[in-house]
């Protein structure tokens, strides 16, 4: 798995290179003191793993996970444990409080890839989905999904005929792996199917009997892709 380093203490930035480093699966592929000298790699260059600090100059780690969106998995290593929550709200993979214990790093790592490894997508035309169940992949229509559910480290994907999967995932891999015009976040824990829409309310939506809400920050989003008279 590719991954680098956003991180303004040289400390801090070269002992996360050596786990990185130390660990087989992982290849360090940049490191860098500040956001904005990363912004043109990430673009760039497919990065699977990003290792972030939050308390930086200038763009900080969290300003970075507000505005600059792409599918790598971030996990935050800081100093400061207060920022978490924040952080979580984010769909981090994982949070790594300073300084470093290469167990704890190999633990966040190895989270990480089995996440990266629990949802594949094909390249079919009808974009079914390929999820990872006790070493076998079962092909899931994208079509058939109502809805999805965050639940702790793992997401309930719930299906037409009462059919669910559950999974270890984040809801950001969720949204990056499925279908954008197919699909909304409404919710920090809830992603739908426009198309199983039946009802929405102002604070609310239906799908197939099941009522969710919508959070106001993700409001938005929904209207923008609801075609509305």
């Amino acid at each position: 798995m590719n991954c680098i380093v956003i991180d303004d203490e040289e400390i801090s930035r070269k002992s996360l290179e050596m786990c990185i480093n130390r660990t087989d699966f992982l290849n360090l592929t940049g490191s860098f003191s500040s956001v904005a000298d990363a912004i043109s790699f990430i673009s760039a260059n497919k990065t699977d793993i990003i290792f972030l600090d939050i308390e930086m100059p200038g763009i900080n780690g969290i300003d970075f996970l507000k505005n600059f969106k792409n599918s790598s998995q971030v996990v935050v290593v800081s100093g400061n444990k207060d920022y978490a929550a924040d952080a979580f709200d984010f769909n981090v993979t994982d949070y790594i409080v300073k300084p470093v214990e290469y167990a704890r790093f190999l633990k966040a790592a190895m989270r990480a890839s089995e996440i990266k490894s629990s949802l594949q997508v094909s390249a079919t035309e009808n974009d079914d989905l390929f999820i990872k169940k006790d070493n076998r992949l079962i092909k899931l229509n994208a079509k058939d999904i109502v809805w999805i559910e965050a639940l702790a480290d793992y997401v309930n994907i719930h299906c037409i005929n009462n059919e669910r999967h559950t999974l270890l995932a984040t809801m950001k891999l969720m949204e990056d792996k499925l279908k954008k015009t197919d699909f909304a976040r409404i919710h920090r824990s809830y992603i739908i199917r426009l198309d199983k829409i039946k009802e929405i309310e102002e604070n609310s939506v239906s799908v197939n009997g099941k009522v969710l809400p919508i959070s106001r920050g993700y409001k938005d989003n929904l209207y923008n892709k609801l075609n509305l008279i």
